[in-house]
């Protein structure tokens, strides 16, 4: 399969398969456990983005879907003006605490799609694992309509934190009697081939150019509560019915329990994709 073929199939199934009421809702009901316990982006990755993007101390960065602002911090911290958009009221309220030291960072209760343009503005157009949740075309085009010229366009992504494979084996049957949906497992390899589709999609809108794209594995330890905390936040739970899951994380709790004690160690891949307006 071509990497654009996939793209598509890969957007169709976060933008096509919910409606825009929906989308802009999707991490209400988990806003306060997204905030503590999704993983974070490595410094190294983003000290990487500003050099990459040549940002001025003085830059102003456009984000879409900051959510609770994991990626608005570390990027505030660095002194740069920034404009949040997030369509999540419940996400919205925990950027503007978790950013109220900063006055330079305005967060508004706002989908991009939606958003008045302010053309030709910013420095960098960022999004942190979020840039799948909007329709490509608008996506690019807008993106690249934001930015001055040569500016850049930064995605930052994190993926799911997985647990080694021989937790995984222990906990095989338990997805497989309630959630046999959900695998419950995923190579990095498979992570890193959605994600350079998502990285073509960038390249084949014709709007930007000089793609780069680098990752890192990160290692984070949870202990049970997070872990499953974590996964509540992830999409193919959230879609479960309340029973459904409630059963799945009990089975999950028990053999954890049982196998790891207090604590669950994961890994994660965590990408930087920039490339420059054409």
């Amino acid at each position: 399969m071509k990497d654009s073929e996939q793209t598509n199939i890969w957007y169709s199934s976060q933008v096509g398969a919910h409606t825009s009421e929906q989308r802009k809702t999707w991490y209400s009901s988990v806003a306060d456990a997204y905030n503590r316990v999704r993983p974070r982006y490595p410094q190294a990755l983003i000290n990487r983005a500003v050099e990459l993007a040549q940002l001025p101390a003085d830059a102003q960065i456009l984000e879409l879907g900051c959510g609770p602002g994991i990626a608005t911090v570390p990027f505030a911290e660095l002194g740069f003006s920034m404009v949040c958009l997030e369509p999540s009221q419940e996400s919205c309220d925990l950027a503007r605490l978790n950013c109220a030291q900063y006055p330079n960072v305005e967060i508004l209760n706002a989908a991009f799609e939606e958003w008045e343009l302010e053309a030709e503005r910013f420095h960098a157009v960022l999004a942190a694992t979020s840039f799948h949740w909007m329709p490509p075309e608008i996506a690019t085009s807008k993106s690249a309509a934001a930015l001055r010229e040569r500016g850049s366009l930064i995605l930052l992504w994190n993926t799911a934190p997985q647990p080694a494979y021989e937790v995984y084996e222990v906990l095989r049957d338990i997805y497989q009697t309630w959630a046999p949906a959900i695998s419950g497992y995923e190579e990095i390899a498979t992570h890193e081939e959605n994600l350079r589709g998502l990285g073509q999609g960038v390249i084949d809108s014709g709007r930007f150019e000089g793609f780069v794209s680098e990752q890192l594995v990160c290692e984070v330890i949870h202990n049970i509560d997070d872990y499953l905390a974590l996964l509540s936040t992830l999409s193919p739970y959230i879609r479960l019915d309340r029973h459904q899951r409630d059963s799945l994380f009990a089975g999950l709790r028990e053999a954890l329990d049982r196998h790891c004690g207090r604590s669950v160690e994961t890994s994660y891949l965590s990408v930087l994709q920039i490339a420059q307006k054409i």
